[in-house]
C-alpha cells in the first residue's frame, strides 16, 4: 500500500490507509490508545483498539518522536468530537497495525509547542529537533513560498536566473571578507562573496539584461538580530532602466507577494511613500524609518523608499578624506555628474541609491550603476585608491565597461529579514534552517573549528599563538 499524506486522509474516509510520521502525542486511557500522528503536512488523531492486540501491545510501547508506520480505516469523527481548527479534525484513523521504525531518545526540549523560549544555543544545537516544531516548520515553508513567488514573479517578466561563483576576489564592499586560501597557489586567497555586485554587472555587459538570483553572501561583521555570517538575498540587475523602473518592479513584486501570499496582513499605504534621505534623517532620525500609524498591529506593514542618499562620506582612513557610503558602483543623481567628473562639493552629490524600508527595517536597497569607465575612475580617486590598487581590484570591471556596456541598475532585497517580518519573528535566525548565534557559532556542527596539521601543511598556512604578556 502506497503511504499517504496526513493531510489528505479527509478524502478516504471509509477507505485503508498507510501513515507514516513521529509520534506527537500517546494518550493512554486502558483500552483505548490515542496517539497524533504527526507528519510535514498535519497531524491526525489515531485510536488503537484492544480487538488489534498486536497493534495494542504495540502502542504500549510507543513514546514521543518515535518513528513509525500504520495502517487502518479512516472513520468520520463525531461531530461533537470533531475539531473545526484543523484540517484533519473531522477524521480518525482506527489503527489496525503498527510497525515501529525508529525509537527517539527524549528530547532535550518540548516539540509541541513553540520553542521560542527555549535556551536559543540549545535550540541550535539540536536545530534538527527545533525544526520539527510547528511554528519553525511554518517557517521554513514560508520561507519557500516566498522564495518560489519571486522566481515566478521574475520569471514572467523575463528575468533569468543566474548563478554566480561563491569563490572569488576581495573586493571593498563595505564589510570584512570571509577569505579561503588555496592550496594550489599557496599564498594566494579567493573571498566568499560579500554580494554578487561586480558579477551581476558584468553580466548586463554580457547581454543578460533580467537577472536575478536567490544569492547566498557573506560578511565578516559582528552580528545583530537581523544579521548573519551568512544570509540570502533576492539579487536583480537589468539594463536599460532608470531609478523608477527599478523602483516600480519591485514595489509592484512586494505588492503582488503580500497579497497573494499573505492576505492577513494590510499595507499601510498603496503606492509606497518616498523619503529623502535628509527628511529620513530630521524627522526620525535614521534612513530606516518605522512609519507604522499602529505599531502594535502585527499584520500592518509601513513600506517606505529612502531616496537621495549623499555619494560620500567623511573617512579618516582614507587618503582623501571621502569614502562611499553604499558602494563604489552607484552612479550618481544626473545633475550632479558634472560635479563628480570634476571632482567638486563632493559632500553634496547625491547618488542614485534607493532603500526599500519595512516596519524600520532595511529590507533591500541597490542602484543605478556607474557604466562609463571614467565615471566609476572618478568615484576611485574622490577615495583616494591609487593606481595599483585600481587595476588589481577594479581593473577587471573597468576593463569590461569598455566593450560596450549599457545603463543598468538593480537591488537586492533581503529574503531573511522580509520573511522574518511577515512571519512576526524577532530575529532572522528564527527563519533561517541551520542557523548561527548571535556570536557567529554554530553549536550543532561545532563550527567554526580547528584545522588539523595536514590540512594547514596543504593550504600553506601557519597558525601563530601569541604569547600573553606576563606583568
Amino acid at each position: 500500500m502506497q503511504r499517504t499524506n496526513i493531510i489528505d486522509t479527509p478524502k478516504f474516509i471509509g477507505q485503508s490507509v498507510k501513515l507514516s510520521g513521529w509520534v506527537h502525542i500517546r494518550r493512554d486511557h486502558g483500552k483505548l490508545i490515542f496517539v497524533d500522528l504527526r507528519d510535514r503536512s498535519g497531524i491526525i488523531q489515531t485510536v488503537i483498539i484492544p480487538d488489534h492486540v498486536e497493534a495494542h501491545d504495540n502502542a504500549k510501547r510507543l513514546r514521543s518522536e518515535f518513528v513509525i508506520e500504520m495502517e487502518g480505516i479512516v472513520k468520520e469523527r463525531p461531530m461533537s468530537a470533531k475539531n473545526e481548527k484543523s484540517p484533519t479534525g473531522g477524521v480518525e484513523l482506527e489503527v489496525a497495525s503498527i510497525k515501529i521504525i525508529n525509537e527517539a531518545k527524549t528530547t532535550p526540549f518540548e516539540l509541541t509547542k513553540s520553542t521560542i523560549d527555549v535556551d536559543e544555543k540549545l535550540r541550535l544545537k539540536y536545530r534538527y529537533l527545533d525544526l520539527r516544531s510547528e511554528r519553525m516548520k511554518e517557517n521554513i515553508l514560508t520561507r519557500y513560498r516566498v522564495i518560489k513567488f519571486f522566481r515566478d514573479f521574475l520569471d514572467k517578466k523575463g528575468f533569468i536566473e543566474v548563478e554566480t561563483p561563491i569563490l572569488g576576489k576581495t573586493t571593498a564592499e563595505g564589510s570584512r571578507d570571509y577569505v579561503v586560501p588555496s592550496r594550489i597557489y599557496k599564498g594566494k586567497f579567493y573571498a566568499l562573496p560579500q554580494s554578487p555586485q561586480q558579477y551581476k554587472q558584468l553580466l548586463m555587459v554580457a547581454g543578460i539584461e533580467k537577472y536575478f538570483q536567490i544569492a547566498r553572501c557573506f560578511r565578516d561583521e559582528d552580528t545583530r538580530g537581523d544579521r548573519q555570517p551568512e544570509f540570502t538575498q533576492l539579487d536583480m540587475e537589468m539594463s536599460f532602466v532608470e531609478q523608477e523602473d527599478v523602483m516600480n518592479l519591485v514595489e509592484e513584486m512586494l505588492i503582488d507577494l503580500v497579497q497573494t501570499q499573505f492576505p492577513e496582513k494590510k499595507i499601510q499605504a498603496i503606492p509606497f511613500p518616498r523619503l529623502s534621505y535628509a527628511e529620513s534623517m530630521e524627522k526620525y532620525g535614521n534612513d530606516k524609518p518605522d512609519i507604522r500609524e499602529d505599531k502594535n498591529d502585527p499584520n500592518l506593514l509601513a513600506f517606505c523608499w529612502v531616496v537621495d542618499f549623499p555619494f560620500f562620506e567623511k573617512d579618516e582612513e582614507s587618503s582623501t578624506g571621502w569614502t562611499f557610503t553604499h558602494n563604489p558602483f552607484s552612479r550618481p543623481k544626473p545633475e550632479f555628474m558634472d560635479q563628480l567628473m570634476n571632482k567638486e562639493n563632493i559632500g553634496e552629490i547625491l547618488t542614485t541609491q534607493y532603500d526599500i524600508v519595512l516596519n524600520g527595517f532595511e529590507a533591500g536597497g541597490g542602484s543605478i550603476r556607474n557604466h562609463e569607465p571614467k565615471a566609476l575612475r572618478k568615484v576611485l580617486e574622490i577615495m583616494g585608491i591609487n593606481e595599483e590598487k585600481v587595476q588589481r581590484d577594479y581593473g577587471h570591471m573597468l576593463e569590461a565597461f569598455k566593450y560596450g556596456a549599457p545603463p543598468h541598475g538593480g537591488i537586492a532585497p533581503g529574503v531573511d529579514r522580509l520573511v522574518m517580518i511577515l512571519q512576526n519573528e524577532p530575529n532572522i535566525r528564527e527563519v533561517i534552517a541551520f542557523a548561527k548565534t548571535g556570536e557567529a557559532e554554530d553549536p550543532m556542527m561545532e563550527a567554526p573549528s580547528v584545522l588539523d596539521e595536514k590540512q594547514l601543511k596543504e593550504a600553506g598556512i601557519k597558525i601563530v599563538v601569541k604569547k600573553k604578556k606576563v606583568l
